[in-house]
Parts: structure tokens; C-alpha cells; sequence
């Protein structure tokens, strides 16, 4: 019996017959035929859908398990960093072992690329890629759960509660030690939901998850066994900024913020056709636990978080712009861009958006020195 068979991906042999569903749902169709070619699709719906499931046949004919379908990704993943990024680089992958399973702990700023451009740097330089955490919050559509889980991708249960959430919790635990127990790297992001005020911290509470499935070893000895490494992404422009500013102010003004259905779909979409500029992947080091103290661990995560995180000239020119209001840009192009972007935010969005950029700035200063704009 499979014990993860409701939150695992798909396994080879299930690749086929995922994939000859979705080609045969209309709902999928439908959606890949809007996305694709909004315009024609408004006017011409029926002819639009024929052609994307044609073209998706074509693309998909020879797809027949996970690494098929992963180098159909992939390609799509090379044709979007060429329209989308001005540069892409990593550090810290020469520390790793391509003989060794990690669990890769990230800072988290988009939810779909986050770790599409981690698989990316490990894929190009000869390691496999990651099993992918995705919360269930995403999962709207029964079609997008085949899209993810056919991607590599596992199911976090976020809207349990009580004994439900805690045996949920201890399914997934054991599901990350299996994983990595038989040579699968995992990512997951350090807290639940992105960071959208730019401040990178490590939930405890996650981490304490990741403890269950061997808490009997003790805190330190169950995440030793996970070999978690930190890792750092850093977008010089980030595609949903506006759209976080908006939240942000919201929740500062009424206290609260309304999710549509379709809000996590835009944000996604956002994410991967929206110019990042130049972005960096920095993967840090293993951590090596010494104490039971969770507090203590989220500590050492966001240590090497925060150290290895590469500042974009983007987050120095925000900070500045909050400290002056009338700051003149640098004369480069990115500077003017990023002009721009504050110029689209109304002046009640207007700090939120800045701030996202700073705080990467603020935080690796020493805490007594400066504070964080996050109480804006």
C-alpha cells in the first residue's frame, strides 16, 4: 500500500495516463488556450482550443515518464528565462555532493519560480532535480494538481485542523525523510506564503514539522538527517511586487485582504511572464544541528539566508527613496525601470512597494543599528 499516494507526484507509469487526461479535459484546454493566445481566444474560443490541443499533442507525444516530461519543461523554462531575465546566476552548488540528497530550505518570493530556477541551476550543472512542496491553497482545480504533481511537486495540506493537521503533518514529515532517504532532494520554502515585506524568516513551526517523522531521534538528530541546506534567490525586479504592495496596503488600511479564486492563478502567471532583470540563486551550506532548540535553527537558516542573499541594485535605490523622497535615480536603464515601477504604484502603495525592496538591504545590518521598514 502507498502510504504518500494522495500527496506525492506521479510516479513513470502514471506520467502517460495524467497526461492523455488533461489532453481530453476541456477545462485544461481551455485555460492553456487563453493564456497562450488571450486576444484570438476572446473571439475565436472553439477554434483557439482545437489548435492548443493539437499543438499540445504534438509537444507531448513523446512524454512518457518524469524526466520526458521534465525536458519539456525545461525547454519551456530556457525560452522564458531568455524573455524575462537580463541574467541568471549561482553560487555554492561546488559545495554539494551529486551523490547526496538534500532538503533545500529557501526564502520564498514567487511561488512558481522560486523553485523552478532552483531546478534549473541543478539541472544544468548535473544534479537532479528537487521534489517540490506546494500547498494545497494553490491547488484550486483538479487539473492544476495533475500540472504540479506530473512537475515533480508534493501536496502540503494547509486548511486542516486539529488531529487532521496533525497527522497530515506527520504524513508529510515522513514523506520529506523518504524522500531524501532514497536519493530524492526536496524544496521547500521557509514559512508558509511569500515574503512579501522582503523580510526572510524561518517559521518554526516548519521546522518542528520536519522533526515528526523521527522525533524519537530528538529535534537535532531528526533535521541532521534531512541535510538542510539554506538557499538564497534574489530578483532584481520582482513581477508581483505591485500586487503585493496592493495586499500590504490593504491589510495595513482595513486589516485584511480579500483573495479572489483567480488571485493565486494571476500571481502565478505574473511570476513567470513578468521581467525579473538579473536573478541569483545562492545555495548555502549544510547545517549541522547541535541543540534541540528550534528557535535556535530557525536562527542558523536565516543566517545563511540573509549572508548569501545577493543585493540588487534595486533594493539599494528603494532604500534610499524611502530615506529621500526626492532621490534622483542612477542613470541606467534598471534604474529608470525601477523608477517607473514606484511611479505605477498609487502613494498609498507607494512604501509598501519600496520597503519589499529595502528590508534585504536592512537585514543584513546589524539588529541595533537599524530598523526594518515592515511596521510602515
Amino acid at each position: 500500500m502507498d502510504q504518500f499516494q494522495d500527496i506525492r507526484p506521479y510516479n513513470d507509469e502514471e506520467v502517460r495516463p495524467v497526461i492523455d487526461a488533461l489532453l481530453d479535459n476541456p477545462e485544461f484546454i481551455r485555460s492553456i488556450a487563453g493564456f497562450s493566445f488571450p486576444r484570438l481566444y476572446r473571439f475565436f474560443p472553439a477554434l483557439v482550443c482545437l489548435l492548443t490541443r493539437r499543438r499540445l499533442r504534438t509537444q507531448l507525444r513523446d512524454v512518457n515518464d518524469v524526466r520526458s516530461m521534465q525536458a519539456v519543461i525545461a525547454f519551456y523554462m530556457d525560452q522564458m528565462i531568455e524573455k524575462t531575465t537580463s541574467s541568471l546566476t549561482h553560487t555554492g552548488l561546488e559545495g554539494l555532493s551529486r551523490d547526496k540528497a538534500y532538503l533545500f530550505i529557501s526564502n520564498h518570493r514567487d511561488i512558481a519560480m522560486d523553485p523552478a530556477f532552483v531546478n534549473y541551476m541543478l539541472f544544468h550543472a548535473g544534479f537532479d532535480t528537487v521534489r517540490i512542496a506546494i500547498g494545497d491553497n494553490l491547488l484550486k482545480r483538479p487539473f492544476v494538481t495533475d500540472l504540479m504533481r506530473l512537475n515533480k511537486s508534493f501536496i502540503v495540506h494547509r486548511s486542516l485542523k486539529g488531529r487532521d493537521l496533525l497527522k497530515s503533518s506527520k504524513q508529510l514529515s515522513e514523506y520529506i525523510h523518504h524522500c531524501i532517504g532514497t536519493g530524492h532532494s526536496v524544496w521547500i520554502a521557509q514559512r508558509e506564503g511569500r515574503a512579501k515585506d522582503g523580510l526572510d524568516r524561518t517559521d518554526t513551526a516548519l521546522l518542528k514539522m520536519l522533526a515528526l517523522a523521527r522525533r524519537e531521534d530528538g529535534f537535532a538528530a531528526a533535521l541532521n538527517a534531512l541535510h538542510l541546506v539554506p538557499v538564497s534567490i534574489s530578483y532584481e525586479f520582482d513581477p508581483c511586487d505591485l500586487l503585493k504592495a496592493d495586499e500590504l496596503q490593504q491589510k495595513s488600511e482595513h486589516g485584511t485582504f480579500q483573495k479572489t479564486e483567480q488571485s493565486d492563478i494571476h500571481s502565478i502567471v505574473t511570476g513567470m511572464i513578468g521581467y525579473k532583470g538579473r536573478v541569483h540563486v545562492s545555495f548555502g551550506k549544510q547545517i549541522s544541528l547541535q541543540s534541540d532548540d528550534a528557535e535556535e535553527a530557525a536562527a542558523l537558516v536565516d543566517e545563511q539566508i540573509i549572508r548569501n542573499y545577493l543585493l540588487q541594485a534595486t533594493n539599494h535605490q528603494a532604500l534610499q527613496m524611502l530615506q529621500d523622497e526626492k532621490a534622483v535615480p542612477a542613470d541606467t536603464d534598471a534604474a529608470r525601470r525601477f523608477a517607473a515601477r514606484v511611479e505605477q504604484a498609487s502613494p498609498a502603495m507607494r512604501p509598501f512597494l519600496l520597503q519589499m525592496y529595502a528590508n534585504p538591504v536592512l537585514s543584513k545590518k546589524p539588529k541595533d543599528s537599524v530598523a526594518s521598514f515592515s511596521s510602515l
